[in-house]
């Protein structure tokens, strides 16, 4: 089947650009349910706020595949005296790639505020330590674009502790087929379900088993796949493969993941994996994720008895300035399309 490269990468940038740190997801799982039901799908979203989109098929026997729409972000620990913010991680931001980064303020209320991530020594011609300081939450703040002289004032905006603060993604697809952005990991692989399934619908193909196709919502701060329909029998995780020392992966290339930090994943469903991307010639990778954990991990420790496998596309610089290219989003759609058939 032809891959539909202008419906994946719209629907990419345009998911890209719906902010949605762990927590502060509705908004992204909203737009996903919507273009769900658009293609035809019978849909529901979890108590947690996963979003569940159900695909029949001949065997009633349940596969499942999953990807997250959650991203890593910051949350307002406190309001320095100044009308400057302290700030927490949501999931694990590299730090130094943050200094200098716009973000977004969201208020319990529904103000949105604009803002700029810096380092408590922003300005060279007044710091000492401005080009050496350690960039981590104790020593990195948000400066708010409003007129705010101290706490008070940022207190009378409606800013507190706890509120979300979204981080700009940079969105950027290039001529020559890069997609650079932060948070590919895993909006990109969101994506990539998405082009399977409008190939689904588009074809009306009637699948081997009916397939649960999951987007969770807290898989960068751990426990995304915790839950699952109780009868899927074995689950593929779409997450951004690792580039790196020791990797052969790279940004052209599907990634089947062998074994993260987890243990190994089921031996048959990566083996039937890599059978396939061979079978197609598929740009592919199998590599070992030393630090790394998916939803596919979290479903196996919550006792779910299951099978479970790991894919996704190249991405290069994890959890900073992230990019990968057309060429392993495609491989990647058609690896799991081949998968799901």
């Amino acid at each position: 089947m032809k891959f539909n490269k202008k419906y994946t990468m719209e629907l990419v940038e345009k998911i890209l650009k719906i902010d949605s740190p762990s927590g502060f997801t509705k908004n992204a799982i909203d737009y996903l349910k919507k273009e769900a039901e658009h293609l035809g799908f019978k849909t529901s979203v979890t108590q947690k706020g996963n979003l569940i989109i159900e695909v029949e098929g001949k065997n009633q026997e349940a596969k499942g595949v999953c990807a997250h729409a959650d991203t890593l972000g910051l949350m307002v620990r406190s309001i320095k005296a100044d009308g400057k913010l302290a700030v927490t991680k949501v999931g694990g931001p590299i730090m130094n790639t943050l200094d200098g980064e716009y973000c977004r303020i969201y208020t319990r209320d529904g103000k949105v505020y604009t803002g700029t991530i810096l380092s408590n020594s922003p300005s060279i011609h007044v710091y000492k330590d401005a080009t050496t300081l350690e960039r981590n939450e104790d020593t990195m703040e948000v400066r708010i674009d409003e007129i705010v002289k101290n706490k008070e004032d940022v207190e009378k905006l409606g800013i507190h502790h706890g509120d979300f603060i979204a981080i700009e993604p940079n969105v950027e697809i290039t001529p020559s087929g890069f997609i650079k952005s932060r948070f590919l990991d895993d909006k990109l692989s969101v994506a990539i379900l998405f082009s399977v399934l409008e190939q689904i619908s588009s074809s009306k193909m009637k699948l081997s088993h009916k397939t649960y196709f999951m987007i969770t919502v807290f898989e960068e701060v751990g426990h995304g796949g915790a839950w699952i329909p109780s009868d899927i029998t074995e689950l593929l995780g779409v997450d951004m493969g690792c580039i790196g020392t020791d990797l052969a992966c790279t940004e052209y290339d599907v990634s089947i993941c062998a074994k993260d930090s987890s243990g190994p994943y089921d031996y048959e469903m990566t083996s039937k994996l890599i059978d396939i991307a061979k079978k197609n010639k598929l740009n592919y990778a199998v590599d070992i994720y030393p630090m790394y954990g998916s939803d596919v991990s979290t479903a196996l420790r919550s006792s779910n008895n299951i099978k479970g496998a790991l894919i996704g596309p190249g991405v290069h610089a994890s959890h900073g300035m992230e990019r990968s290219h057309i060429q392993a989003v495609e491989s990647s759609v058609q690896l799991l399309l081949e998968y799901v058939k």
